[in-house]
This record gives structure tokens, sequence and C-alpha cells, in this order.
């Protein structure tokens, strides 16, 4: 081997474990220099983590989770018989619009030998004009008889266009002004102060279909998940509260995040208070004086139209309105009775991640949140650790048979589950 930079005199054994041992040290260095830089980096996180932190405190922003997410979902999802390909996300929500049979021209003496299918998606969005032409007579008193257009048709645009314009708006966020462009291209003529007025009036419609979307999924649905996010809302903070089921969710945005607010979006609207049964039974669970409650149960079975006339009733029975606590509690047990007088969450039960605000009726915890509580365990000894991984490991072989049974219920069965 030869010296650096000169290839015509070879080193000597001496020189050549020399120039290994110099190498190997600068190896070692720089091997050092990519640690601390590693540790520098993550020590660059935490610390950012940090301000963050601490920004969000300033802000009056809900701190992250202090738990991990949880893998229990993912462990208790059941694991294909066989490798194959995965299916595609709108596999399964295709639905065949219309078939088509198509004929080969086979010689003669061919066997028919079924079909070969294969599915063709393809989107049609096209403009509709629809002149009516509507009868006019007179009577012979004079009176002149006009046909009436069919229901639902009012204006010179259909509900058809205020759909699209409303979901590419809100969900698309698309300017008004592409939103024109976007209608006349299709061949609808439409000009921007048109669609303006498409998304900012006569939106009454579609505010009673959501509140009957509400009534509907609170009569008919077993369970309703909630939750709620901070939110910002005409530049003020603001709480986005969602309540969902199995076929219908909404989202409610309002300036509290208490229980009578809750209960309040529950309501579907209304904004009458009752008396009943109901209303004296949430009561005796709240540290209420049963005088109050005596004074109360004479209003039994009066629906109170709005709030100002709930409380001038109260004052007749001489309660102290001007008691803040006192007066939360007797508007959520007025609240309360008005849904159950409106035959609302009879037998629903509140899933929700254990916040106070939702602790009402039959409330229970979701799967990730009732695991959580295991989380905050803190075992001492390997005998604890051990024993908090078996309740683990129980906790989801109980969900993952549930989950089975959901896919495939068979009669019977559910009652191994209420053991």
């Amino acid at each position: 081997m030869s010296a650096p930079g000169d290839s015509a005199k070879p080193l000597s054994s001496t020189a050549l474990r020399q120039l290994v041992s110099d190498l190997a040290g600068k190896i070692d260095r720089l091997e050092h220099e990519v640690e601390q830089l590693r540790l520098d980096n993550s020590n660059l996180r935490l610390n950012n983590q940090a301000l963050k932190d601490e920004i969000a405190r300033l802000k009056n922003l809900p701190p992250r989770p202090p738990f991990k997410p949880s893998g229990m979902d993912k462990a208790t999802q059941p694991r294909p018989a066989a490798p194959g390909r995965r299916l595609g996300r709108g596999v399964k929500r295709d639905q065949v619009t219309r078939e088509v049979t198509l004929r080969a021209e086979v010689p003669p003496g061919s066997r028919f030998k079924g079909y070969k299918t294969v599915v063709h998606r393809d989107l049609v969005v096209a403009a509709e004009v629809v002149r009516y032409k509507r009868e006019r007579w007179v009577t012979p008193g004079g009176q002149t008889l006009i046909a009436p257009l069919p229901l639902g048709v009012t204006g010179g645009f259909g509900p058809g266009v205020r759909r699209f314009c409303l979901a590419l708006h809100t969900q698309g966020q698309v300017t008004t002004e592409r939103l024109t462009d976007l209608l006349n291209g299709i061949g609808l003529s439409i000009s921007k102060r048109e669609v303006v007025r498409l998304l900012t009036t006569d939106l009454e419609a579609f505010a009673q279909e959501d509140r009957a979307i509400l009534k509907a999924g609170l009569v008919s649905s077993p369970y309703i998940t909630v939750d709620d996010t901070g939110a910002r809302h005409a530049r003020r903070p603001a709480v986005t509260t969602q309540i969902g089921g199995e076929r219908f969710c909404v989202f409610r945005t309002s300036r509290s995040k208490s229980r009578l607010n809750f209960l309040s979006l529950l309501r579907g609207g209304c904004e009458d208070y009752v008396v009943n049964e109901a209303t004296l039974d949430y009561l005796r669970r709240q540290p209420v004086e049963a005088a109050v409650i005596a004074r109360l149960s004479q209003l039994q079975g009066q629906v109170f139209r709005s709030q100002m006339e709930w409380w001038q009733h109260l004052l007749q029975c001489s309660i102290n309105i001007f008691d803040r606590p006192l007066l939360q509690t007797l508007n959520e047990a007025a609240t309360w009775g008005a849904l159950r007088h409106h035959g609302l969450m009879d037998n629903t039960v509140v899933v929700s991640d254990d916040a106070g605000q939702f602790r009402v009726a039959t409330h229970a915890l979701c799967w990730i949140h009732a695991e959580r509580h295991l989380e905050k365990l803190m075992p001492a000894s390997p005998k604890q650790a051990k024993a908090v991984e078996l309740v683990r490991a129980t906790i989801w072989c109980f969900y993952r048979g549930l989950k089975l049974w959901k896919q495939s219920p068979t009669a019977g069965a559910e009652a191994s589950f209420q053991r």
C-alpha cells in the first residue's frame, strides 16, 4: 500500500498500523458526534413539544391526551382465512343502477356458457331544465284557476341545485365564483347573485330536516355516541358537540359544554320545560333539599313554553332562582322532563368518554376509554403487572366475541355476554 498522495512510495507495516489506528479513531469520533446529534435532535423535539404545550395552556386550549392510543380495536380484528387482495373502499358500496346484456355474434351450433360480468362505474352530472305548462281555466263565475306546481317546486331552481351548492360550498369549500362557473359549465344558466341567494336564504327547511333527523335518531337508536371539541365560531371560542348513532349523526355548536347545554341539544330545537315524574326523579338523585322538591311537585304535569315562564313559576313556588347552582340543577331536571315528555331517550344508552356533562340517563363508556382505566394503574410488582395484563386480555377477548357476534348474530347468543 502506498502513502496517501504518493503512489510511488509504499507504506511500511508500522506506518500502515498507525494509519489504520488513526482511521479507527476518526470513525469513533464520527460515531460519537452522530450519537450526540441524535440526542440533541431528541432534546429539540422534547423542547418543541414543551413549548407547544405551554402555548396551548396560555391560549386555554385543551391539553394533549396523556394516554397512548389503544390497540384493542386493531388487535381484535378477525384475521382473514387466506391471503388475498384487499378490496377497495368503494367495492362494498357499489349498487348496480342499470344492467345491460351484450349479445355476441357466434357461429351456428355454439353452446351458451353463461355470462362474464364486468362492473363499469361512471358519473353523470347534467342540468335538467323543465318547462311547466300550467293550465288556466275560467269558471262560469269568472274566477281564473291555474294548475298547481308539483310539490317541492318553488322559484326558478330546484332543491337539487341547492343541495349541490350547499355541499360543495360547506364541505368542499368551493367559492361562489367557482360554483357559478361550474354550474354554467354543466349547462345550468345561473348568476353569482342566485348562488349566494341559494346559500343564504330559505334554509328553514334544511333546519327542520336536521331537527327531524335528530329526533328520529333519539327515538329509534338503542344507543348514541357523544363527544365534544373546542371550535371557533363568529370569532369567539365555542364548543362543537357530536351526537350520533348507527344511522344518523348531527353536530351542534354552542358557547357552553355543560350538562344543561347537552340536554338542551337533545331536545332538538324545542324550548319548553316540563315538570313530570322524570323531572322529580332527576332531582331526587341530586343534592337538592326535599323542601324544594316538594314545592316543585306542585307544578307536576305542567308544560312551560319558555325559560321566562319557567322562572316565573319557580318564583311563585318560593324557590330562589338567584341561587345559580340550584337554578342550574332545576333547569337540567325540567329539560330532562321535556325530553321524556316528547318520548325521547326512553331506553337510549349514552356512550361517551366519561366526561361529566354526558352522564345522563343510562350511561356507558366506549371501549377505548373503558380500557384507559387500566393505563392509570401502576403495578408495584410483577404479580400485579401480570394481573393487569390478564384483565386487559379478558376485555379484548370479550370485545372480539362481541364483534364476531355482530357480524353474524345468532338467536340466544347475546345471553352469554350478559353473565
